[in-house]
């Protein structure tokens, strides 16, 4: 199973999931908002539709705050590095425009999702609320992946570059706060 972490001690994978996945969700805010502002100049045909994606975001971090309160545990340590990394890929693809915006989405979704279907993997016997929680997000951000590949060349340089970085990106940041 490709879902392997040191955790604290005593520490459960759905507990650190759940950290881990809300944090995420604060780097997509952080994303799409900046998207959204240079999209006013750059792609002003994709503002609605990135507000869209970013309520969809907005939904998923209060739903994980919410269980994680629920259960009395503190945001992931990552919480902010993932807004300021969030941010600051929003705002260089936001500058390259349409191409660069898409490949982000697709990018981000593609690597998400896959880490969504291990998690519901490794938790569904032994964390059913995390579970839930897990998958009540699987087909909104199916459908961001979905509408953005509709917009990208992906045969395109800017589609190769951009995928490549933002999706190591993404691995990165999850195995980071994994570990913190």
């Amino acid at each position: 199973m490709a879902l392997v972490a040191r955790l604290k001690s005593g520490e459960a994978l759905g507990d650190r999931v759940l950290k881990v996945d809300h944090a995420g969700e604060h780097g997509a805010v952080c994303i799409y908002t900046a998207q959204i502002w240079l999209a006013r100049w750059r792609a002003p045909d994709m503002v609605n539709e990135l507000a869209h994606f970013r309520d969809h975001e907005r939904g998923h971090r209060a739903r994980f705050g919410a269980v994680l309160e629920a259960r009395g545990l503190r945001r992931c340590r990552s919480y902010h590095l993932c807004a300021i990394g969030g941010f600051a890929l929003g705002m260089a693809t936001g500058l390259l425009g349409r191409g660069a915006i898409a490949a982000t989405t697709v990018a981000v979704e593609r690597v998400v999702l896959r880490h969504l279907h291990e998690q519901i993997e490794a938790l569904e016997a032994v964390d059913g609320e995390a579970t839930f929680a897990l998958r009540q997000i699987i087909a909104e951000e199916q459908q961001h992946h979905d509408i953005s590949a509709a917009r990208t060349s992906v045969g395109s340089r800017c589609f190769k570059v951009v995928n490549a970085i933002v999706a190591a990106s993404t691995e990165a940041v999850i195995w980071l706060g994994m570990r913190l």
